[in-house]
């Protein structure tokens, strides 16, 4: 078979994207190097949705951001997943970091981001009483917000299978050829045939361009780590709080979660081995020093977890997108860094948009429902709601994770559903089951029990995020 599109990559944009293109009579993969999708910038990420007033003027950074952050509580509305409006702040410590407050004001009029202004010290408090009180002022962004990342890119993901895409996880693209108009894509998975390649592969995008001889992309991995706090520090603050830009990146934040915990980073360190995600006692002890500049009973001492992403920073300082130069039916979807999670939405739009006109005359997919049902959440759910699930299903009464609250019967749904998940780590992003203070200590041997029942194969074959990271060694063999 040969597909019309195929998307290389499966974070937040290639699932987006994959989702736009399944409303049209297409015949569309969306392809994923790892063993799950979300596993690369998507998964360790600030999970902010930007208001838009960073980007310069006339970039496409500042045209997407701000369609994206209009676009994005909708689609969260449409795929049943949380979006939170919880506006931002970012604090001046000093009259010269004032000024640096007045232009991003005014550089975000400019891009047309609404309900934005410039706040004093005594309306920032009030707002936000565990600020440091030498904080000056800030400007305030009330349509910026926050979602899980992940959880955005799943449920795009399940919509757009329903809808007709397929998704292909373990395909690591290793070569491209391309002859009589078709590419031929050499991956893990096997070759696979398609018309138009949308290049989203993130931190390896420029690696990907290059197999069909496009030197244009260059991209600059940047490391950030990150501290997650204890959900009982989560009311902390209830803005996202930035300290003013440099030229690294927005620097170290303190905001909530989606689901109630205090994120804190990220660092921005510039590295030359695109996988690596380790983190290190620098780049916590900085984490740590900056978040208490902003708020000073931020303490590491809630930590739950540690953490660490890599972003794809372009050296042209803005988002790569369209048709190749070498090749028009290959579409770069590159150097998509921050403001990349809150415009991707757009970018989605974009993208499948850009294929359609090329093709020309392309059907509507009248199937088409972008609506996801809502997954259950026996945490979320009444008494009422919870009798209910274990009446019609008794494993919804199994409470297999205690610090999250969630039960077999969700751990089933997630590896049932559409892309479902495969591993430890997919079950984890799916339902959270390991993600509280005890970090998968109590229920972490059965999620993969129920993994290896409802998979059919061996316990010992379970990994943690696949790559041979099996949980359980048979030494006898």
């Amino acid at each position: 078979m040969c597909y019309d599109v195929a998307i290389i990559g499966a974070g937040v944009i290639g699932a987006l994207t994959a989702r736009e293109l399944s409303r049209y009579k297409l015949k569309t993969a969306l392809l994923e190097a790892r063993h799950d999708v979300a596993m690369g910038a998507t998964k360790a990420n600030s999970a902010i949705v930007h208001a838009g007033f960073d980007a310069m003027p006339g970039t496409l950074k500042a045209s997407f951001n701000v369609k994206g952050c209009e676009m994005m509580p909708g689609v969260c509305k449409e795929l049943s997943v949380p979006y939170k409006n919880n506006g931002s702040l970012v604090v001046a410590f000093s009259e010269e970091e004032m000024e640096t407050v007045k232009k991003l004001y005014d550089r975000g009029i400019a891009n047309g981001v609404p309900q934005l202004s410039v706040i004093g010290k005594d309306e920032l408090k009030a707002l936000e009483p565990n600020l440091a009180d030498n904080v000056c002022g800030a400007l305030r962004a009330e349509s910026a917000g926050i979602v899980c990342p992940y959880e955005l890119t799943i449920a795009a993901t399940e919509n757009a299978v329903t809808n007709g895409v397929d998704c292909i996880r373990d395909a690591k693209v290793e070569a491209i050829d391309f002859a009589d108009g078709v590419f031929t894509l050499k991956t893990a998975a096997g070759d696979i045939k398609t018309k138009y390649v949308i290049d989203a592969a993130g931190v390896h995008s420029d690696d990907i361009a290059r197999m069909i001889g496009d030197e244009s992309v260059e991209i600059v991995v940047r490391r950030g780590e990150y501290f997650i706090l204890d959900k009982s520090v989560g009311n902390t603050v209830s803005h996202t709080i930035f300290q003013c830009p440099t030229k690294m990146g927005k620097g170290i934040l303190v905001s909530p979660t989606v689901d109630g915990n205090l994120l804190i980073g990220p660092t921005a360190e510039e590295i030359d081995d695109k996988d690596d995600v380790s983190t290190t006692p620098s780049g916590l002890r900085d984490v740590k020093t900056f978040s208490v500049k902003s708020c000073p009973s931020v303490s590491t001492r809630n930590a739950i977890t540690s953490f660490s992403g890599n972003r794809a920073h372009p050296v042209t300082d803005d988002f790569i997108l369209g048709p190749s130069k070498v090749n028009p039916q290959f579409i770069h979807a590159s150097g998509i860094e921050s403001p990349g999670l809150s415009s991707a939405p757009a970018i989605a739009v974009y993208l499948a948009k850009v294929v359609t006109d090329a093709i020309g005359n392309v059907e509507a997919n009248e199937s088409f429902n972008g609506e996801r049902k809502e997954v259950f959440r026996f945490r979320h759910a009444t008494d009422e709601e919870r009798a209910a699930a274990i009446a019609r299903n008794p494993a919804y009464g199994r409470i297999i994770c205690r610090c999250e609250t969630v039960t077999e019967g969700e751990i089933i749904d997630a590896i049932r559903a559409p892309a479902g998940a495969r591993d430890v780590d997919g079950v984890k992003r799916r339902t959270r089951a390991g993600m509280g203070r005890c970090q998968g200590g109590f229920c972490g041997s059965k999620v993969v029990e129920i993994l290896a029942r409802e998979l059919g194969c061996e316990i010992n074959d379970i990994t943690k995020f696949g790559d041979g990271s099996n949980i359980l060694f048979d030494k006898t063999k």
